[in-house]
């Protein structure tokens, strides 16, 4: 008997190569949305001490960005606005485009102790 020519073999790895950059890309995505939540929690963070600071009459754009790591120091900006402190914080990211629509804002207000 004579080999089928329509033969399966090797047909899982097949479907596996082509299934490899799939996987990356989710891999992908699922990070660079980890990321963008981190950043949103340091985000938070950052404003609640600029608010703080700025209660106690002190610069609440120093303290909220003393507040976030390194790396973040090109990636932020704070607004003072009155007695509200908004930080916007890019993500991390190897593709600039993508950390700029994933960008985080958070805010938090400041009353001075009576």
């Amino acid at each position: 008997m004579g080999r089928n020519l329509r033969s399966e073999d090797g047909q899982a790895t097949v479907e596996l190569v082509a299934a490899i950059p799939a996987l990356l890309l989710a891999a992908l995505i699922s990070l660079q949305l980890l990321a963008a939540g981190y950043a949103l929690t340091l985000a938070d963070g950052a404003a609640e001490a600029g608010a703080l600071a700025l209660a106690e009459g002190g610069s609440a754009a120093e303290a909220a960005r003393e507040a976030l790591p390194g790396w973040a120091a090109d990636e932020v900006s704070v607004t003072v606005s009155g007695e509200e402190v908004s930080v916007r914080l890019r993500p991390p990211s190897p593709f600039g485009a993508i950390a700029d629509h994933l960008a985080v804002t958070s805010s938090a207000g400041a009353r001075a102790a009576e």
